[in-house]
């Protein structure tokens, strides 16, 4: 390693305060870095690298077949070493600003089908009683809602206004939003208010959602409930209570709901965030299209 690198290092740990770990990351980045340009250029000295030379390396390191995401990173820790490099030599020109980040492959949200959610939602599946209501409950909330895990648990019972069909979800920031439920969610939270005072005895107050003791639930709680439901009717690897949030927002959007609407109900602060779902439903036409068409 040069003394440049050297000193990039020592001003990670010591004013950056970075971990251990990362450190390692940023060395091996730069080591492999040092070795590529001594092969290939005989240089010896990163300072002097061009764009040209970094593009080489890294189109040298996707063809070994590195992600996206790890080139994107050793992008980052050469950008960091110039800017550190320049820094203390003002005349250095820095080859990163003609070297650009590669764009990540799009990861499209997970779902479960209709019919799963159907299946899902059958009264069969639960078992009578409190913890049974309470579990439809919750499964319901999600799906026909949309809303977060944080914003589920933290739901009382004065933001449900059965009368108008509607609830009251605090979101990220505090933000709060009216989203409408169904007649039959409406039903269903009738039915838990009363096996839960039957059940512990309490007034429809506080939290709506609580454990079999009667304490608030909490997210870990959520996630072993919405992965044991889901194991049922569905074999995706994701079985989190997001899931549900995609599935409803996914759903809505192929049957033909405005992208704005869906917006609002999920608490996106930009459609950007919500566009995401479109590839879903793109994807589907195309499904469809290749299998009517005669010519597909």
């Amino acid at each position: 390693m040069t003394l440049n690198t050297d000193n990039f290092l020592h001003y990670l740990e010591r004013e950056k305060r970075y971990s251990a770990h990362t450190i390692l990351a940023y060395h091996n980045d730069l080591q492999q870095f040092t070795d590529y340009l001594s092969d290939q250029y005989g240089i010896d000295e990163i300072s002097v690298a061009t764009a040209p030379m970094i593009r080489s390396w890294l189109a040298g390191a996707m063809q070994q077949g590195l992600s996206r995401t790890s080139i994107n990173r050793k992008l980052s820790t050469l950008k960091s070493y110039f800017r550190y490099a320049g820094r203390r030599d003002p005349d250095l020109k820095n080859p990163m600003e003609k070297v650009g980040s590669l764009k990540k492959n799009k990861v499209l949200p997970v779902f479960v089908e209709e019919e799963g959610m159907n299946q899902l939602l059958d009264r069969s599946v639960f078992e009578p009683g409190f913890a049974g209501q309470r579990d439809r409950l919750m499964l319901e909330m999600l799906y026909t809602t949309g809303m977060r895990l944080s914003e589920l648990i933290g739901l009382q019972h004065h933001d449900f206004d059965t009368e108008k069909n509607t609830i009251k979800v605090t979101g990220k920031g505090a933000k709060q939003r009216i989203v409408p439920v169904i007649q039959e969610v409406s039903d269903h939270y009738d039915d838990y208010c009363l096996e839960k005072e039957k059940e512990f005895g309490l007034s429809v107050s506080g939290h709506i959602f609580v454990t079999n003791k009667g304490s608030k639930i909490y997210p870990k709680f959520v996630y072993r409930l919405v992965n044991a439901y889901l194991s049922k009717v569905t074999t995706r690897s994701r079985k989190s209570p997001h899931v549900l949030r995609h599935t409803f927002a996914t759903h809505m959007l192929n049957h033909g709901a405005d992208l704005n609407a869906i917006k609002e109900i999920l608490g996106h602060a930009s459609l950007s965030a919500t566009q995401v779902y479109t590839h879903n439903s793109i994807e589907k036409i195309k499904n469809v299209y290749k299998q009517a068409h005669p010519k597909a």
